[in-house]
């Protein structure tokens, strides 16, 4: 066995790009071997220096990626982001402390590079929290079944004056960067999309040999405008007696209006031979169940932490975001190296300061990042003994601060 410290970790060179991504697909249990064609299409991924792998001797054991994301925090405010992907650990050079290394030099670069959070989806619960990452949103996955939900069978498009129109993917393409940056302004915990994002979700740029093209429509307002697009799968099943019962299984649905999303699940819905619709990822108090008149026939069939935040800069992160009540907390991250005054003001926006005052609450970064986006409650992680409250009634005041009406929610996989 190769020892730890003989391993080496660094940037990987352009040329070990092939061999890498034989150990990142090795890693999560995928074919090897990559074509010509699938290696092309990965090539924007080498971004030199954000693409970290491990070697033993001339083989690669373990990979890792960041690339640059926008994060929406509380209030609107974009954030500059580390994003965190395919991270791999061969079976063969497990606990031997690659990865720790591998995010220790790449968080070490994004705070020089001036990031204020970094991000990841979690495969698994148990990894991250030992890095300072903290589950930040929640994702649900809902089945409806469509008999039950009420609707009107015969529905024949909007009630508001509005449309429903099929397109195409050049259509999805052309439209749907800018309507998804709407809704990313506006939506805490969204993230980023570059073009690579648009040209995988329609088929422009194949990464594997799998995909399926759905099929696209749109949502236009009474005046014209483009507020809401879903892409969507269909299987072909069918009952005794010649019973049509397929699944349609939304692959996205987004949407800068609720008479958008109204529009869009009810177009769903109403698809001849479609029985079963399957939402995808969505928000964990989705309006969703609420646009039929039987709430019941949308149900919950999935629900998990989503994206994971670590907080690399206390003050910008607390400064970024707004805050639902006037107050201050003094909050004492134990094991990011200070104490920190937040002060709100009675128009929502908060200043944090380093501090010497008493602290109210202690904790962690990770319950810190679990708190930042307002989806956790404090009184909550105090209850399981997450958070240790210094002064009587701290845990509400944070509360206050910093809980949101509506729950964040990430609605991408990176």
């Amino acid at each position: 066995m190769t020892r730890a410290a003989d391993i080496d970790v660094r940037p990987i060179a352009e040329h070990e790009f092939a061999d890498w991504n034989r150990a990142m697909n090795t890693g999560f249990l995928r074919e090897p071997s990559l074509t010509e064609e699938q290696l092309a299409a990965r090539q924007p991924w080498f971004v030199p220096g954000r693409v970290l792998g491990a070697f033993d001797g001339d083989r690669c054991v373990a990979t890792f990626r960041s690339f640059d994301q926008r994060l929406t925090t509380v209030g609107g405010a974009p954030v500059p982001a580390d994003a965190i992907t395919n991270v791999t650990v061969s079976p063969t050079h497990r606990r031997r402390g690659l990865l720790g290394r591998m995010m220790e030099r790449d968080l070490d670069a994004a705070r020089e590079r001036g990031d204020v959070v970094a991000t990841l989806i979690a495969a698994e619960y148990p990894i991250y929290g030992r890095y300072g990452f903290g589950p930040a949103t929640t994702m649900a996955e809902w089945t409806i079944d469509v008999p039950r939900t009420g609707l009107d069978p015969r529905w024949s498009g909007p009630e508001d004056g509005g449309r429903i129109d099929l397109v195409d993917a050049p259509d999805v393409r052309k439209l749907g960067p800018d309507l998804h940056e709407r809704l990313r302004r506006t939506l805490p915990g969204a993230v980023s999309r570059d073009d690579l994002w648009w040209q995988l979700t329609t088929g422009a740029v194949l990464f594997f040999d799998s995909f399926v093209e759905p099929h696209y429509a749109v949502y236009r307002s009474p005046a014209g405008e483009v507020e809401g697009m879903v892409a969507y799968t269909s299987d072909d099943h069918w009952g005794d007696g010649m019973q049509p019962l397929n699944t349609a299984k939304v692959k996205w649905l987004i949407a800068v209006s609720p008479a958008a999303e109204r529009a869009l699940w009810r177009y769903l819905c109403s698809i001849d031979w479609v029985a079963t619709v399957k939402t995808g990822s969505r928000a964990p108090d989705d309006l969703l169940p609420h646009f039929f008149p039987n709430p019941r026939a949308a149900r919950i069939t999935s629900q998990a932490d989503w994206m994971w935040v670590r907080i690399l800069d206390v003050v910008r992160a607390m400064e970024a975001r707004t805050y639902g009540s006037e107050g201050s907390l003094v909050l004492d991250v134990v094991d990011g190296g200070g104490r920190y005054r937040v002060e709100a003001g009675a128009d929502g926006a908060g200043g944090c300061v380093a501090t010497t005052d008493s602290a109210d609450l202690s904790l962690t970064l990770s319950d810190l990042a679990t708190l930042w986006l307002g989806d956790e409650s404090a009184v909550r992680l105090a209850a399981l003994g997450r958070v240790v409250e210094e002064r009587a009634g701290a845990a509400r005041v944070a509360d206050a601060l910093l809980r949101t009406s509506r729950r964040p929610w990430c609605p991408d996989l990176f």
